[in-house]
């Protein structure tokens, strides 16, 4: 792994200014060893911090040289020498117009084999001796931007990602019902569609008869009856069109691109633009797909992928009172699409799915008091009503997963706990739910703050309709006299109905 206290910067700038300065050595002298004395050492412990190793003067440009460690970084403290810079020229009407970076490079320390990859502003980069060298193509705003430090902790995740790599994913099991002999040992989805319950749609979606409709209708009315109600959630409605700056507060910008399903608006609704491709259609009987690429514009973002984050659009920038706490309420106003490339099978994993997303908010105490709730909750449901073969496990955080993340949270009590069951026909396990402790993410992400200003956390648990379908059939099959008694009663007699011939 890197350590970051190893970190090292070289970086060669140079000042363009408004007039000459060859007369001025002496005075920018001053400036660079003063610099070297206090400034660029300032917030580092003794013996660390930036140094200017060299400077040149050639008549208005001054050209400086400079290394250090992690502790003032080489270019900030660039930075930090435009004002006494300043200050020293405008005694002469010498102005600074700007600067340049002539060369900048930087050394990342990492152990064991590494992988190159590319990344932005990074021109070149070279691993040897247990160093990472990168080449940085920056400009003066792209500093201001902190541009290179997001450069540097994009290269430390993805070091550890592949450290991380040559592992099994964080899993450790908590607890796990007794085993259970199934009632059915086939696929249930190759099941749903001999009986017609279920009819392929498109990729990874499926129209629902009325027969698995019922069933998924008992499953919320037990979830209502033995979560919603008594734990006392309000039911909001969410946007399913979620815009970038929902995703860029939420972290999901940085990694949901290869499984989202982007929002490409028209670039104008006049109709006369759009006539070509009408016309198109009505002489040929195909889409023309290459003349609507180049009529729509960019993606303002992208179908529902996580359920929660547009509910924090409606707390951004608020401050909450404390005894409004904990805060609980629950979507389940549409579908959420991911692309799942090859992972699609069955209704196990699909590209539209139906949730129940359900999320609380409050103190630690309260968040965490919140999840222990669901646990009981589930427990409750899957054992004694569901009759489920389950199992509860610690997982990689949800939330770091979909950054691109390994791992386990640094803080205590946050972290995802997945629900398994178990799959007769294929001798494994599916994740059907989960309960997560997300602790201060969102509320940073969205500036939403508590009125005495402590530590405000919340929890999400996404209750899938299909996942719990996929593993109750799994185990039970699609005769409902196979059924625990519990659940064939808030199911009711199933629908006999679209006989085909």
């Amino acid at each position: 792994m890197q350590k970051e206290s190893e970190l090292s910067f070289h970086i060669i700038g140079r000042f363009k200014l408004s007039g000459s300065i060859t007369e001025m050595k002496e005075e920018i002298g001053l400036v660079v060893k003063k610099a070297n004395m206090e400034l660029l050492k300032r917030g580092a412990p003794k013996g660390c911090g930036a140094e200017i190793v060299k400077w040149d003067i050639d008549d208005d440009v001054l050209t400086v040289d400079i290394k250090s460690d992690r502790h003032v970084r080489a270019h900030d403290a660039l930075l930090r020498l435009r004002k006494p810079l300043a200050n020293a020229l405008g005694k002469h009407r010498v102005g600074i117009r700007g600067i340049e970076i002539e060369k900048f490079t930087i050394q990342v320390p990492t152990e064991g084999p590494f992988k190159e990859f590319k990344i932005p502003f990074v021109k070149h980069m070279h691993h040897k001796d247990g160093k990472i060298s990168l080449a940085l193509e920056v400009t003066e705003s792209h500093i201001e931007d902190k541009i290179p430090d997001r450069i540097i902790t994009l290269i430390m995740e993805k070091i550890a990602a592949q450290h991380y790599g040559g592992k099994d994913e964080h899993w450790k099991l908590l607890w796990s019902s007794k085993e259970k002999a199934p009632k059915f040992t086939g696929d249930p989805t190759q099941e749903l569609i001999n009986r017609k319950w279920i009819r392929h749609f498109a990729r990874g979606q499926w129209i629902y008869g009325p027969q698995i409709t019922k069933v998924f209708r008992a499953f919320e009315h037990i979830i209502e009856r033995e979560i919603l109600n008594p734990l006392g959630y309000q039911e909001m409605i969410l946007p399913k069109a979620v815009t970038w700056d929902v995703w860029k507060r939420s972290g999901h910008a940085k990694a949901i691109y290869p499984e989202m399903y982007y929002i490409c608006p028209p670039k104008t609704r006049d109709p006369e633009y759009w006539e070509e491709v009408m016309d198109y259609y009505k002489i040929t009987n195909d889409i023309p797909l290459d003349m609507i690429r180049e009529k729509i514009g960019a993606p303002i973002g992208g179908l529902c992928y996580a359920q929660c984050p547009p509910a924090w659009m409606f707390f951004k920038g608020e401050t909450i009172a404390d005894d409004e706490f904990p805060i609980r309420f629950f979507d389940r106003s549409g579908t959420s699409h991911r692309y799942e490339s090859g992972g699609i099978h069955g209704i196990e994993r699909l590209d539209e799915f139906h949730r129940i997303e359900v999320v609380w908010m409050g103190s630690p105490e309260q968040v965490i008091e919140g999840a222990n709730k669901l646990h009981d909750a589930y427990a409750h449901i899957f054992n004694d009503m569901l009759d489920l073969q389950w199992r509860r496990v610690e997982v990689t955080p949800w939330f770091m997963a979909q950054e691109g993340l390994a791992g386990k949270a640094e803080n205590e009590g946050v972290g995802t706990t997945d629900y398994e069951a178990y799959l007769p026909y294929k001798k494994g396990w599916l994740e059907f739910q989960n309960v997560s402790i997300n602790g201060d993410k969102y509320p940073k992400g969205f500036n939403v703050k508590l009125q005495s200003k402590g530590e405000f956390w919340s929890g999400c648990s996404g209750i899938g309709l299909e996942r719990w379908g996929a593993a109750f059939f799994a185990q039970k099959g699609l005769d409902p006299d196979d059924w625990p008694n519990k659940f064939r009663k808030i199911v009711g007699e199933l629908p006999d109905v679209f006989k085909f011939l």
